[in-house]
């Protein structure tokens, strides 16, 4: 089974913030996490920012680091291409979508590259994102406790 991860999630898979235990408990269930290709740099910037902040050791940070690289290594983590298809499939969405809708760009990035994948659902906790998903044809899901905000 694949599952489709945005960066919320996705970084939870290596640190210990509120739902990171509900996440590596789906995450488990999974053969492979899927992402877009440009949560590399999502990664890399917030690997940097838990780090300039305090949050993360120069250990933590050495640690995060290698496991993420290991794990795109062996492909437990795949990252999803973006080519001209998929920036087509962007415009076309973002031209066409109500005039309510609040969609950052790399919260696109991610949704239809999940869509084109051929995914149905994709998950995440930021609230912006999920209400975003219909206009790709998509599920959003959140798995963290229902007691924890949603993040925007």
């Amino acid at each position: 089974m694949k599952l489709y991860f945005d960066l919320n999630y996705l970084f939870r898979l290596y640190s210990n913030e509120c739902g990171a235990d509900d996440v590596r408990a789906l995450a488990v269930s999974a053969e492979i996490i899927a992402s877009a290709w440009h949560a590399r740099a999502e990664m890399a910037t917030i690997f940097l920012r838990k780090w300039r902040e305090k949050v993360y050791s120069n250990a933590d940070l050495a640690e995060s680091r290698a496991q993420f690289a290991d794990e795109l290594n062996v492909g437990a983590i795949s990252l999803l291409p973006l080519n001209e298809a998929v920036m087509q499939r962007l415009e076309f969405v973002i031209q066409n979508s109500p005039r309510r809708t609040f969609l950052r760009a790399a919260d696109a990035l991610h949704l239809v590259c999940a869509s084109e994948a051929g995914f149905t659902e994709v998950y995440s906790n930021d609230c912006h994102f999920l209400a975003a998903a219909s206009l790709f044809g998509l599920r959003g899901i959140n798995v963290i406790a229902q007691s924890q905000p949603a993040e925007d």
